[in-house]
């Protein structure tokens, strides 16, 4: 079974084509800049990579772009588009309706669009992109895959602001949580590793990359989660302030900042970025912490501070963990933020191991705490478009049946 996975946001398609047989990628890409006249593809395939320039005016020509890069004689991997058995789609926001992968339909399609109030940024472009798909590849099972739906596990007392019932009931305020899809990747790939049955399985996953977040995992499943009503929440991010005071909104307002200026800084000009002021990269704040910028010491102290403290308060509500797993750009590659995370961890039982920290630099997998030590701490790679894959392969075998 053939299956293209597609994740679109307002100005790029991100794609990856698998033979579900032996869950092989084919091939995978980006398209960038949808809707100006200097769009730029890049598709990797066989070991080789090729970019080239492109005219792609919206996302539905944005797809037909890529899907002649796939069927193209000398780059693609595919003699006809119909050999695609089925489409998966990363959606971010699913709300309380859908709580699991799901068969796109106009009842699926209208929940995605009511959800878009609370994800504007996201829910709008993969509409988009759904649209797209059904138009360059008629005929063939779209499904939605979630990031919401592994969170959707939260029980109220996790779930819930102390604001009053209203809120919560006519405008949908509570926690909802994002990069589901990568900690259920993670979550799962660790029950394999670990020999434990899913069902027995006590986790704390954290998420890091310019985007952050924590899930606190008991019996394999989500009882809490860093991120909240919307991605802000939470852990220091690459340009996400994470969490703060909510008086801060308001104080910076009577300074003369507009309820939009404020959403910017704290969106796109804080975390790493605001606290060091020299870059939003992980790898940047190091190189200028080493060279003596205290700035961007701060910010990478502070950066493994706050995953201590999520990580305190997760280890109080779980009845035990197995280990904690690191995943994303920074938990896979930064080996002395790793480092420092298991040295903040101390105090629950965790002690690197330098050798296993150095060896799984590169999205390797494998543990990086010494043998026997009270709280293991792993790295294990995360990977969301093949998760998206395997439910997309499993409802369209159900739909065969």
């Amino acid at each position: 079974m053939i299956i293209f996975v597609v994740n679109c946001g307002s100005s790029s398609i991100r794609y990856q084509l698998y033979d579900m047989a032996d869950e092989r990628a084919l091939a995978g890409g980006m398209l960038q800049r949808v809707g100006t006249g200097e769009a730029s593809l890049r598709q990797g395939s066989g070991g080789k990579e090729h970019t080239r320039m492109v005219r792609a005016d919206d996302h539905a020509a944005g797809m037909r772009i890529v899907i002649d890069a796939l069927t193209d004689p000398q780059i693609g991997v595919l003699s006809d588009v119909n050999l695609i058995d089925g489409i998966g789609h990363r959606v971010v926001h699913g709300g309380e309706e859908i709580s699991g992968s799901v068969l796109i339909d106009d009842e699926t399609l209208d929940v995605i669009r009511r959800c878009a109030k609370l994800a504007p940024l996201h829910n709008p472009p993969n509409i988009e992109g759904i649209g797209a798909s059904m138009q360059a590849i008629p005929g063939k099972p779209n499904i939605a895959v979630f990031d919401t739906a592994f969170l959707a596990t939260l029980e109220p007392k996790a779930y819930r602001y102390a604001v009053p019932t209203e809120w919560y009931e006519r405008q949908g305020v509570r926690k909802y949580g994002f990069h589901g899809t990568s900690h259920r990747y993670v979550t799962l790939r660790a029950a394999e590793l670990l020999g434990k049955e899913l069902d027995e399985l006590n986790l704390i996953t954290v998420h890091l990359g310019n985007g952050c977040s924590m899930t606190a995992i008991c019996g394999g499943k989500a009882v809490d989660h860093s991120m909240g009503m919307t991605p802000l929440d939470g852990l220091v991010m690459g340009t996400r302030s994470g969490r703060i005071d909510p008086a801060v909104t308001l104080y910076m307002q009577t300074r003369g900042l507009s309820a939009q200026e404020v959403d910017r800084v704290l969106n796109n000009e804080s975390g790493l970025l605001g606290v060091s002021e020299v870059s939003n990269d992980m790898r940047d704040c190091i190189s200028a912490a080493e060279a003596g910028d205290e700035r961007a010491a701060l910010a990478i102290d502070m950066f493994v501070y706050r995953i201590a403290l999520y990580a305190g308060a997760y280890y109080a509500i779980l009845p035990g963990v197995d280990a904690v797993v690191l995943t994303g750009g920074i938990g896979e590659n930064a080996a002395g933020v790793r480092r420092r995370i298991c040295d903040a961890l101390g105090r629950l039982g965790a002690v690197c191991d330098e050798n296993r920290n150095a060896e799984t630099v590169g999205s390797k997998v494998g543990p990086i705490t010494v043998e026997g030590s009270q709280l293991p701490v792993w790295v294990i790679p995360t990977n969301e478009e093949l998760l998206i894959a395997r439910d997309t392969r499993d409802i369209v075998e159900g739909l065969s049946q």
